[in-house]
């Protein structure tokens, strides 16, 4: 049988600076276009997200913001008069506020759910700490060597047997001398017997 196989590793959120400074410069942009450019906060989100929610949105704002730029323009003077005129900069700066508190909640929750998510592929990649009291079962393979030699269970040393009250304790035998003691003598002794020899016959 197999199992499910290795999770697929999450891909890490850029860094929390990086975030805050796209944040307030697409808000910046956006306010000081005067809600004009505010389809690039919806864009950005719909490319992050890549939810069709967020595209459908991206595509409103985009939508709201043209029919505004018409109203305006077909204003006219110089300054707004009409219900149409008044309309398209009610579209403009509303859906300038209502883009930006989407945007800012959307993308922070966003981000903010890929953090718990790389935390937990990253605690599901370590191995579990060990129980106390419960034997820790140890992988035959490891990221240095090869299989390991599954090491066989000691045999209980057998306890020297107690002498019971009133029984005898018997002797030890007496030990001989070491052989190797023996032939490290007899070794000395022809080595004095070849000197002497040789001294005897130098004479």
């Amino acid at each position: 049988m197999q199992g499910h196989g290795q999770a697929q590793p999450v891909k890490p959120p850029p860094s929390t600076g990086l975030l805050v400074f796209l944040r307030v410069f697409f808000v910046v942009i956006s306010v000081c276009s005067f809600g004009l450019l505010g389809w690039t906060m919806m864009l950005r989100l719909a490319l992050v997200t890549r939810k069709s929610l967020d595209w459908g949105l991206f595509v409103a704002t985009l939508a709201a913001e043209i029919l505004g730029l018409v109203l305006l323009g077909t204003e006219p003077g110089d300054e707004v008069h009409t219900v149409g005129g008044w309309l398209g900069l009610a579209l403009l700066f509303g859906s300038l506020v209502v883009v930006i508190s989407y945007y800012l909640a959307a993308d922070i929750r966003h981000f903010h759910q890929l953090n718990y998510a790389t935390a937990g592929y990253a605690q599901h990649q370590q191995p579990p700490s060990p129980v106390y009291g419960y034997p820790q079962q140890q992988s035959p393979y490891t990221a240095s060597t090869g299989p390991h030699t599954p090491v066989p269970p000691m045999a209980p040393t057998p306890q020297p047997a107690t002498p019971q009250p009133g029984t005898p304790t018997p002797t030890p035998p007496p030990q001989r001398p070491a052989p190797a003691r023996i032939d490290q003598v007899r070794a000395e002794l022809d080595e004095l017997s070849d000197y002497l020899r040789k001294h005897e016959d130098g004479r």
